[in-house]
């Protein structure tokens, strides 16, 4: 089997906020590389059950050998936004013990060449999750018009030079297409003043070409909004995002759901319903120091929790 590098981030801390309990529902929403799944289902043993979903056949296929000794484990190849439909055929109607999200792209989506993510390496511009999907960045990158670059290069990747890269890239594609990660990420670097950073000029836009490409922020802000229908009493959402929008999008749903009111000041009696969540934490936990120091990109991590307590 194809090399298949992988780091479960957060992975005790996360698990640990669902409560395992045998005879249970679980979800990972996020399979990746299967390190969330195996914990839960070693707690989960022998009558608790594990749905998990991922789209990116590289993470399934390795999943499945992870986890070929559990029985009581189902993996789809379906996106986390179709877990309602999903576990409707299933005949699943509520998840019971909780569920666990880990946003964004994985180690191997993110280091494997031809998959496109990274401006290190010279690969056709993808950045899919989904491989079947028609839609990649090389679409985006020369059909999307000047001022839709610059939108989401300022809100998806928070560039204070979108403008100038925007320019760039539509005066390039008027030579010829751009094709390359390579070819992208010079036209980046040259776009923007030379600054003193480790941070590579091209990073803030192929992250946001990739939430582009994939359609991540609105998923997880759709997908969480649909899920409240699921979850019942008790049962914990765990979510680690690695970006500050994605973590914006959990606190926010958090926060909106937890708050006993929402009335406008001058509304003398609430007529708000009960909330429907409660947090178990009202600060992201963050990796520890040996995680750290074992894989230093976990230190863009941010993990949240809610249980879901009305009845």
């Amino acid at each position: 089997m194809e090399e298949f590098r992988h780091y479960t981030v957060m992975k005790h801390e996360a698990v640990d906020a669902l409560n395992c309990q045998d005879g249970l529902i679980y979800v990972d929403a996020t399979l990746g590389g299967g390190g969330h799944s195996e914990l839960i289902l070693q707690r989960i043993q022998p009558n608790g059950k594990l749905i998990a979903f991922d789209i990116d056949d590289d993470a399934i296929n390795y999943a499945k050998n992870r986890l070929k000794d559990y029985n009581n484990v189902t993996i789809l190849n379906d996106s986390y936004t179709n877990i309602k439909t999903s576990l409707q055929k299933l005949n699943i109607s509520k998840i019971t013990g909780g569920i666990i999200f880990d946003l964004g792209a994985s180690y191997h989506q993110l280091t494997k060449q031809e998959r496109g993510f990274s401006f290190l390496k010279d690969a056709p511009l993808d950045m899919r999750f989904d491989k079947n999907a028609n839609f990649c960045a090389k679409d985006v990158v020369n059909t999307y018009t000047e001022g839709d670059l610059v939108k989401i290069f300022s809100e998806y990747g928070e560039e204070h030079f979108s403008k100038r890269i925007a320019k760039a890239i539509i005066e390039q594609r008027r030579v010829k297409s751009i094709d390359t990660t390579l070819e992208l990420a010079q036209i980046i670097k040259q776009a923007v003043p030379c600054q003193k950073s480790r941070i590579h000029p091209a990073t803030r836009v192929f992250q946001a070409i990739r939430i582009e490409v994939n359609n991540e922020l609105k998923n997880v802000k759709n997908s969480l909004n649909n899920l409240l229908d699921l979850l019942d009493y008790g049962a914990i959402i765990s979510v680690i995002s690695f970006h500050s929008l994605e973590d914006r999008i959990v606190k926010e749903f958090f926060k909106y759901n937890s708050a006993k009111c929402h009335c406008p000041k001058e509304q003398l009696i609430c007529t708000c319903e009960p909330p429907k969540l409660e947090l178990v934490n009202k600060k992201p936990i963050t990796a520890s120091q040996k995680e750290l120091n074992e894989n230093p990109p976990s230190r863009s991590a941010k993990l949240r929790i809610a249980r879901f307590i009305k009845k």
